[in-house]
């Protein structure tokens, strides 16, 4: 049963990765543009819950709910400062001003928590549900994490396809100049993509510390990547991409860790996406885009 468990622990690391990659495809597809800030406000959301909870003793919903409000707020912020004087200007540029949102976000987390680790409470108890007569034995965290990725990637795809914000995204996502000429205020649209890709992150952030109870200002750091890499590896801009690069990219990691090397685990991660993108450029389920001369 060791191998059905690696599959199970893969599965819901990947389904925190697919919920901060969602942030990350959604942003991209709508405002075409890198939040590299995205996993330090998963920490943010991470030391909210975690000060709620401990030195505020707010029950578990309304600190998680705090946490989203947070990061929603934050996320609009750093868009509206950082992002929209650069809506026209060249990558480079706004790569380089996510890196600096991203640094900005650790230093100021450093200075008022200090490096220090902080164990993180578990949102929903140490509790395990037996399975095969006890042979297997699944968290609580596992199953409420996986419970949320999927609801969470259906109601987006639901909000998208059915709400009038989600039309206007995909207007904007399509031509932004033309959004705006019929009528759709493309800068609320953006702001509104930022609000919800950073209230996810703060969902993914209370979800990992709850599996990985640990909390450091550089929390967010590593998962973030990993899961701009999941995005790229389903095909960023795809919703459904992005939840299947999350939970394929949690598995192989997992399983990398269990029968290759530990040490080697993320490299192994890397030299997939690798191999993904020599053979399909677009990702998984990423359309091939036509651009004009």
């Amino acid at each position: 049963m060791s191998f059905v468990s690696y599959i199970l622990n893969g599965i819901s690391l990947g389904s925190v990765y697919a919920i901060i990659a969602l942030g990350y495809t959604m942003v991209y597809g709508i405002a075409k543009m890198l939040n590299f800030a995205h996993g330090d406000i998963i920490m943010v959301g991470s030391y909210v819950a975690f000060i709620a909870i401990n030195s505020m003793g707010l029950p578990v919903p309304v600190s998680i709910l705090l946490s989203v409000v947070v990061c929603t707020v934050l996320g609009m912020v750093i868009e509206r400062v950082a992002y929209k004087p650069l809506r026209h200007a060249s990558k480079l540029a706004v790569l380089i001003t996510a890196i600096g949102a991203s640094y900005f976000l650790q230093n100021v987390a450093l200075l008022i928590f200090g490096a220090n680790t902080k164990s993180f409470t578990s949102i929903v108890g140490n509790g395990s549900v037996q399975l095969a007569g006890g042979a297997l034995s699944v968290t609580m965290v596992t199953i409420v994490t996986v419970i949320a990725c999927v609801v969470i990637m259906i109601g987006l795809m639901a909000f998208m396809k059915y709400s009038k914000a989600g039309h206007a995204m995909l207007a904007v996502s399509e031509d932004d100049g033309a959004a705006q000429l019929m009528g759709i205020n493309v800068n609320a649209t953006i702001a509104l993509t930022f609000a919800i890709g950073s209230g996810l992150a703060a969902i993914a952030g209370v979800l990992l510390c709850s599996a990985y109870p640990s909390l450091t200002p550089y929390t967010g750091s590593m998962p973030g990547i990993k899961a701009f890499v999941a995005a790229v590896f389903g095909g960023i801009g795809s919703i459904p991409g992005a939840f299947i690069g999350g939970i394929l990219l949690g598995v192989i990691e997992i399983l990398g860790k269990a029968y290759i090397s530990s040490q080697l685990a993320d490299a192994i991660v890397f030299a997939v996406l690798i191999v993904v993108l020599v053979v399909k450029p677009t990702g998984l389920l990423g359309k091939q885009i036509q651009e004009k001369v």
